[in-house]
C-alpha cells in the first residue's frame, strides 16, 4: 500500500534533527576525504548530494547518506593506481550506473535475509567503535581522522593503543568543553522543560557554547585555548575562480581503462552492501517501524553517485553514524536528511569561517552519546536472555565489526546464524496459509511448524500488505519454533502499525515464552476451524519459499 508523504508535515522536529546531523556530518565528510587521499571539498560534495538528492529519492525515513569510512581504503588505493582523481571519478560514475541497474534488477531484497541479531550486533559494534575513536578527540588528541572506523589506523597505531597515548597529549581545554557539552546533551534529554524545546537541539547549544568558551580562552591568552589543529577545518575559497577550481569533473579518457571498470564494480558492490545493511539498521531504529523499499534505495544511491562523480564528489553509501544521530535527534521523515544536505551546502557558501571555530571536542561529545545509544547495556541483556542461538551471532558480529571491519563482521554473524538454523530446518519442513482478502472478510495467517529468519522477507511483505481498517488473526497453534526476528515483526506490527492504521489483530496459540498475549475469545473459534473446514469461507493456499 503506497501512502503519500508530506515532507513538511513534521518540519519542526525534522529541522532540529537535520541540524544535529549536519553538525555530525561536517567533520566526518572532511575527515573521510582526507583519509581517502582526495580533495577535502569532495567529501562535502558527497555529503550535499547524499542529503539532498538521495534523501529526496530514497523511501527511507531515517537513513542519511554521505561519504563512508568503509570505502576509504578502496578510494585511496584506486586514486594511487589510476594516477589521478579525475580518472577515479569516472569509476565512481560507473559504480553509480551499476547500482542503478541493481535496483532495477531488484537486488535490494537480499537485505531481508539478514537476521535481526546480526543487524543489532553490527550497530552495537559501530557504537563501541564510535566511543573508542572519539575518546582521544574528547581529550584533545586528534591523530586519527574523523570518521575512521578501522581498528588499524593510518598512523601505525590501532584503536586501543591510541587510547593509551591520550595520557601524553591531554589538552585541558578540550576536556572542559567535552564535559560541558555532555552535561548539556544529557540535560536536554532528561530535564522536562528542556525536552520540550524541540526546535532547538541540545547539540546546537553545545556547539555554540563550545565555540564561545574557546574564543574566551583565546582572547584571554589562557593555556586552555584549543589550537587550530583541534578545530573543524573547512576549505575556504577566497574568490569565485578558486571556488570553480575546487570542482573537479570526470576524465572520460579513462573509460577504456580496465582498471577503471574494476574499481567501479568494486565500489558498486561494497557501497551497495553497506547501504543495504544500514537501511536494515535504520528501519530497526525507526520508532514507527516503517519498512524501506531497498530496490528504490539502490536506485537512489546509484543516481546520487552519478551526480556526485560529475561534480567531483566521493562515492557515498547510507551511513549508520549519521542515521543513528538522525534517529536519536527525533527525525520523523526524510526531510531531516534533505535539510542536513542543504545546511552543508549553505555552510560552505556562507559561514565557513564561523564553522572553522567549532572544537572537535564538542563534536566528540555528540558522537559519544550516539555511540552509547547504539551499544547500550540493555541490548546486550536482551540477547543474553533470548538464549545462545541469539546471543552468539550477536556478540560474534559485534567483536568482528570492532576488530576486523563491518562487512566481515556481518558475514561472520550470518554464517553462524545459518549454521544454527540449518540444524533446525534439517528436522522440520514448514508452510504458510493465508486467506484471500476480500472486503469484509477476516484475514487469516496460519504459521507453520518451524518459522526461521529465512522467512522474514515473506512475513514482512505479508504484514506490510495488510490494508487499513481490517481484521487479522495470526494462528501459531501448530508452531514449534518461531525465530526472534519474526516475533519482533509481529510484536512491532501489533504495538505500532496495527494501532496507527486501525487494524484489529488477534493472536492465537503463541507460547508464553514468546511474550505475546493470545486473544482468548478467538482461540476456541480458531481451534474448531483448525479441525473442521468452514465451507462458507473462500480460502487460498499460498506457499512462501524459505
Amino acid at each position: 500500500m503506497i501512502k503519500k508523504i508530506n515532507l513538511f508535515a513534521n518540519l519542526k522536529s525534522d529541522f532540529a534533527s537535520g541540524l544535529v546531523v549536519f553538525l555530525v556530518a561536517l567533520p566526518l565528510c572532511l575527515g573521510i576525504a582526507m583519509a581517502s587521499g582526495a580533495p577535502l571539498f569532495s567529501g562535502i560534495i558527497s555529503g550535499v548530494i547524499g542529503g539532498i538528492v538521495v534523501g529526496y529519492l530514497s523511501k527511507s525515513h531515517i537513513s542519511v547518506s554521505g561519504p563512508a569510512a568503509g570505502l576509504t581504503a578502496i578510494i585511496l588505493t584506486a586514486i594511487t593506481d589510476l594516477g589521478a582523481f579525475d580518472i577515479f571519478l569516472t569509476a565512481v560514475l560507473i559504480a553509480g550506473l551499476i547500482q542503478l541497474a541493481l535496483g532495477f534488477l531488484k537486488a535490494g531484497s537480499i537485505s531481508n535475509y539478514i537476521p535481526t541479531n546480526v543487524i543489532e550486533g553490527m550497530l552495537a559494534g559501530i557504537g563501541i567503535i564510535i566511543i573508542l575513536k572519539q575518546l582521544p578527540h574528547a581529550f584533545g588528541y586528534d591523530s586519527d581522522f574523523e570518521g575512521d572506523q578501522a581498528f588499524s589506523q593510518s598512523d601505525g597505531s590501532n584503536t586501543l593503543s591510541s587510547l593509551f597515548s591520550i595520557v601524553d597529549y591531554i589538552q585541558l581545554g578540550s576536556i572542559i568543553i567535552t564535559a560541558i557539552s555532555l552535561i548539556i546533551l544529557i540535560a536536554w534529554e532528561k530535564v522536562p522543560f528542556l525536552k520540550k524545546l524541540k526546535l532547538i537541539p541540545g547539540a546546537l547549544i553545545a556547539v555554540i557554547l563550545g565555540v564561545i568558551l574557546n574564543e574566551i580562552f583565546i582572547v584571554t591568552g589562557s593555556t586552555l585555548a584549543i589550537q587550530k589543529e583541534h578545530l573543524v577545518s573547512l576549505p575556504i575559497p577566497s574568490s569565485l575562480e578558486e571556488f570553480q577550481q575546487i570542482i573537479v569533473t570526470p576524465n572520460f579518457s579513462g573509460i577504456t581503462n580496465t582498471k577503471v571498470w574494476i574499481v567501479g564494480l568494486t565500489i558498486a558492490i561494497v557501497a551497495s552492501i553497506e547501504t543495504l545493511l544500514c537501511i536494515e539498521a535504520a528501519d530497526r531504529m525507526d520508532v514507527h517501524k516503517r519498512f524501506t523499499d531497498t530496490n528504490v534505495e539502490l536506485k537512489a544511491q546509484g543516481i546520487g553517485n552519478i551526480i556526485s562523480s560529475l561534480l567531483g564528489g566521493l562515492p557515498m553509501t547510507s551511513v549508520v553514524v549519521r542515521s543513528s544521530a538522525n534517529s536519536n535527534a527525533g527525525a520523523k521523515s526524510k526531510m531531516s536528511a534533505i535539510i542536513h544536505g542543504i545546511l552543508l551546502l549553505l555552510s560552505v557558501l556562507i559561514i565557513p569561517v564561523l564553522l572553522n571555530k567549532i572544537p572537535l571536542a564538542t563534536l566528540a561529545a555528540i558522537l559519544l552519546l550516539v555511540g552509547y545509544k547504539l551499544a547500550k547495556p540493555a541490548t546486550f541483556k536482551h540477547f543474553w536472555k533470548n538464549g545462545k542461538y541469539q546471543f552468539i551471532p550477536f556478540i560474534a558480529t559485534l567483536l568482528a565489526v570492532v576488530f576486523l571491519d563491518l562487512l566481515k563482521g556481518v558475514a561472520l554473524g550470518i554464517f553462524i546464524s545459518i549454521i544454527f538454523i540449518l540444524k533446525g530446518n534439517l528436522k522440520r519442513a514448514y508452510s504458510f496459509r493465508k486467506q484471500e482478502y476480500e472486503p469484509g472478510d477476516i484475514i487469516h495467517i496460519d504459521l507453520a511448524q518451524e518459522v526461521s529468519f529465512l522467512n522474514k522477507a515473506a512475513i514482512k511483505s505479508t504484514l506490510n500488505d495488510i490494508p487499513e481498517n481490517s481484521e487479522v488473526i495470526i494462528n501459531a497453534q501448530d508452531t514449534v519454533y518461531i525465530a526472534h526476528d519474526v516475533l519482533d515483526l509481529i510484536k512491532e506490527f501489533k504495538k505500532i502499525r496495527a494501532k496507527e492504521e486501525n487494524i484489529k489483530i488477534k493472536l492465537v496459540g503463541f507460547k508464553k515464552a514468546y511474550k505475546l498475549e493470545n486473544s482468548e475469545e478467538t482461540a476456541n473459534k480458531v481451534t474448531i476451524e483448525h479441525y473442521y473446514d468452514a465451507a462458507k469461507r473462500k480460502t487460498m493456499q499460498r506457499e512462501i519459499p524459505s
